[in-house]
């Protein structure tokens, strides 16, 4: 598609990340004018060269959306994406009550929403169509923890069913929210359910998928795959799962039936636009484990921008113009790294060398080693570093060397006001 007539401006919230680096460098390579909010200055969308102007977010919900709804007006934007499942939901709700005028909000609608957000409802609706589902149990809100049912592996691992639920009940009391929590006999998990006795409410227990995670990358459009990508992980942080580090395009010739039931499963859903769901998978086991639905922006979003899969540029293009780019060309076998992270499990591996629990990986020298090999392959890729817009990689390690100092700083006095 051309460029001959201006593009609208587009408002992206949550300049952040990388993620939304990359919705800035995807949207501002396609012409369109990006207007970046970011919570503080250290948000590195803003130092991108497709940032038309940055600003920073107000403290609360109201006072972003006065903010969203100044820029449109001063600056003519005419469509609104963004990243977090808080904001989704909070935009969601503004412009379904009008408070977002002369915005085409790039959101998923609220029951679709409700859907991926809720790992209960995914999983049921998963195994309606045949997607591998881990072993789970929900433990009963409001009454005490009943006995451990008799085909509970270990180990397991603790998650929300759905975190945005939560959040504030736990504040409540006082009790901290943990994404992931893994235990491994049956005296630990009893004693961090038991931390949520409290408010009466409970995290999932869902049986351990060993393996690597696998992502399938999709934007669904009326009921078509427009767009596909296929990716595994090759290292998280922390260590024992969590983050992707480094992660790499696939073909898309691999887990072919797999892929279907993923594109199935967003059918069955009614979702219009990005999504990907993740997976575990044990090659060697032949085992398979939805782990959950991503119907947001999510970490790995710069290896589909590397591989030539824009997302974010069609979310624009099919959901705010109404129109269909032609197809990206699809390049499998490109890596993408996380290069902070990456680092700190590197070293995180060189300090608990043997004493990382749930980890079935290559040996410490053989990472090591593939650690610094990547630097010098023509297929790698970063997630904030391109040679076309490298401002954002000297602002993030500006940021990264003054907090470093600030923390130096204020130990070194601390330390010297206690004497």
């Amino acid at each position: 598609m051309g460029h001959e007539t201006k593009l609208p401006p587009a408002i992206l919230l949550g300049a952040d990340t990388p993620i939304g680096l990359t919705i800035i460098r995807d949207l501002g390579e396609h012409g369109v004018a990006v207007h970046a909010v970011a919570r503080s200055r250290q948000g590195i969308g803003l130092y991108s060269k497709w940032t038309a102007r940055g600003y920073l977010r107000p403290p609360d919900d109201n006072s972003t959306i006065q903010l969203i709804n100044q820029i449109a007006t001063a600056e003519g934007a005419r469509f609104l994406l963004a990243i977090s499942e808080h904001d989704l939901l909070a935009l969601r709700a503004a412009a379904d009550a009008a408070r977002l005028p002369g915005l085409r909000v790039l959101v998923p609608a609220a029951a679709q929403l409700a859907m991926v957000l809720d790992k209960s409802a995914t999983y049921a609706a998963a195994r309606d169509i045949g997607v591998p589902v881990p072993t789970t149990w929900q433990p009963l809100p409001g009454s005490p923890i009943e006995p451990l049912p008799q085909d509970l592996t270990f180990p397991c691992v603790l998650k929300w069913a759905n975190p945005e639920s939560v959040n504030r009940a736990l504040g409540e009391h006082s009790i901290p929210f943990i994404k992931a929590e893994y235990c491994h006999d049956p005296a630990e998990l009893h004693r961090a359910l038991a931390r949520y006795e409290p408010c009466g409410r409970y995290p999932m227990v869902q049986a351990f998928c060993r393996g690597i995670g696998l992502g399938h990358m999709i934007f669904l459009h009326r009921g078509e795959a427009l767009l596909r990508l296929q990716h595994r992980r090759i290292a998280e942080w922390p260590p024992e799962g969590g983050v992707s580090t480094v992660c790499e395009s696939l073909s898309l010739s691999l887990n072919a039936e797999l892929f279907a039931k993923s594109e199935a499963l967003l059918r069955c859903i009614g979702w219009e636009g990005a999504a990907m769901i993740e997976y575990r998978i044990d090659a060697c086991a032949g085992t398979v484990g939805l782990m959950e639905i991503n119907g947001r922006f999510w970490g790995s979003l710069p290896l589909a921008y590397h591989a030539g899969v824009p997302f974010a540029w069609y979310t624009y293009a099919v959901l705010g113009l109404g129109i269909r780019p032609d197809p990206p060309h699809y390049r499998a076998g490109i890596r993408c790294r996380f290069m902070m992270p990456e680092t700190r499990r590197i070293l995180t591996l060189l300090r608990c060398r043997g004493r990382l629990k749930n980890r079935e990986r290559a040996s410490v020298t053989h990472e090591i080693r593939e650690y610094f090999r990547q630097f010098f392959s023509p297929r790698t890729r970063y997630y904030v570093l391109t040679f076309r817009d490298p401002a954002p990689f000297f602002a993030d390690m500006f940021f990264v060397i003054w907090r470093l100092w600030r923390r130096f700083w204020q130990m070194r006095h601390g330390s010297a006001a206690r004497r």
